[in-house]
């Protein structure tokens, strides 16, 4: 068993290493692609800021901009080798990628299993998302997230670990509803749900006009980070992660007059340990004794 686990956590290491120094394919460096798609993001909330207030160093940059590495890289290297490991025991039981298939791709063409893959990836993300609100013991992880007083591209990427151990079994799952099957274009989903998380979360002022009921964009969801909401839906709103119609279609959409530096965070934020150290044992370890509210 602990062969697979470092099989799998010393093959992550090669990974990453061949991504750095450039000997992967383009279209699978996610190392690289994430820098140039944050930096070519930064440079516009720099010549077109939305808030012109905002420093462009905001506060929490830095931690932010850490965490992006972070989760994506680094915390991969030992969560690969535990999926791993649940992955051998499911097979020992007889569950494979194809024990949930809902939908068969062969007779799709490339493009049409592509948006099959994407739409049914965000709509499971959706859902997770909504339990991150609304169960209490998850609240406490995603707080991190919601921890930031000023948004900006970074803030994407700035959430506890524990949310990579919750949405990527939602990722599989979505691949065993198709069969087991990844698109071999999938690189395609992974860096446009980058790009649209980045700019829903930057320092831009972007709507997408009448695709605003499709693409999820910055304006919407900076009232999902807004510190005060509506009586009704106390536990948060405009949940879409990069698709906003699952919010219209199930009437979790809010979007008032639009207060472009509307007060972000929630009652009890500033409980929130500031160190990154802290932050990760944020959950498990009962730092203050002051209870914070959740949504």
């Amino acid at each position: 068993m602990m062969d697979i686990f470092f099989n799998s956590f010393n093959n992550t290491i090669y990974w990453i290493i061949n991504m750095v120094a450039l000997r992967t394919p383009w279209y699978q460096n996610y190392f690289w692609g994430l820098i140039i798609i944050s930096f070519s993001i930064w440079l516009l909330e720099v010549f077109v800021p939305w808030r012109k207030r905002q420093s462009i160093f905001r506060k929490d940059f830095d931690i932010d901009f850490f965490y992006m590495f972070f989760n994506f890289f680094i915390f991969a290297i030992v969560i690969n080798g535990v999926y791993a490991l649940v992955g051998n025991k499911a097979n020992e039981y007889g569950v494979t990628m194809k024990s949930f298939t809902l939908i068969n791709l062969d007779h799709f063409n490339p493009y049409q299993q592509l948006i099959i893959f994407f739409v049914l990836s965000d709509f499971l993300q959706w859902i997770t998302h909504i339990i991150l609100h609304r169960v209490p013991w998850f609240w406490k992880f995603h707080q991190i997230h919601h921890s930031t007083k000023e948004m900006g591209f970074a803030a994407h990427l700035r959430y506890h670990w524990m949310e990579n151990i919750l949405y990527k079994p939602l990722k599989t799952f979505a691949i065993m509803l198709i069969g087991g099957f990844e698109p071999e274009q999938a690189y395609i989903v992974h860096f446009t749900a980058i790009v649209i998380g980045h700019l829903n979360h930057s320092n831009l002022n972007i709507t997408w006009g009448p695709l605003k009921y499709i693409l999820n964009n910055p304006v919407m969801h900076l009232y999902h980070h807004a510190y005060e909401l509506p009586e009704n839906k106390k536990h948060g709103v405009n949940y879409g992660i990069s698709l906003s119609i699952w919010d219209y279609i199930f009437r979790t959409n809010y979007l008032p007059k639009v207060d472009k530096y509307l007060k972000l965070g929630f009652e009890g934020d500033d409980k929130i340990p500031q160190k990154f150290s802290q932050q990760f044992l944020y959950g498990f370890v009962k730092l203050k004794k002051d209870k914070p509210n959740f949504r």
